[in-house]
């Protein structure tokens, strides 16, 4: 049924649910992986005349393709797998990869904001839920998992 899925990741305990879930379904389905993440500059709050340096965009992009080299190295062998880094808006480029390389599966991590903290922040999973033109997988760790979550971030992290 799905040939190609997208799994989107960033550092999350989600995101690294993400990847396992996709693994799982890539494993069943023959399918291939491309794993996304969107190099973005950190959100920062600016309180008093503090000048901190400011990564360039090579800098971004470059810590972003070792985090997806790190990711890639925990598909199996067996599974086919490629990375790809973009910028700009989170769940717009991930939108424009789905309709520029034809996935057919787009897999995500949800961190659980709440309706508070999305409606401040934004919330990716929701945003390419409500907009994908395929299905959207949503993965979310469950509610008290601290331990859990601490060894899925180390792993993908």
């Amino acid at each position: 049924m799905f040939r190609s899925i997208l799994v989107a990741l960033d550092d999350s305990p989600a995101s690294a649910l993400a990847l396992e879930e996709a693994i799982d379904l890539a494993r069943v389905e023959g399918a291939r992986l491309t794993l996304l993440t969107v190099a973005t500059l950190p959100h920062v709050i600016i309180v008093g005349p503090v000048l901190a340096p400011y990564p360039s965009t090579a800098q971004l992009e470059a810590e972003a393709q070792a985090f997806l080299d790190r990711a890639e190295a925990l598909v199996p062998a067996d599974i086919p797998v490629s990375s790809v880094v973009r910028s700009g808006p989170v769940a717009k480029a991930i939108l424009d990869r789905v309709e520029c390389a034809g996935h057919d599966l787009v897999v995500v991590g949800s961190r659980g904001l709440g309706p508070v903290a999305s409606l401040v922040r934004g919330s990716v999973s929701r945003s390419v839920l409500a907009s994908s033109p395929v299905p959207v997988l949503v993965a979310r760790v469950p509610d008290g998992s601290a331990e859990l979550d601490a060894r899925r971030v180390v792993a993908v992290a």
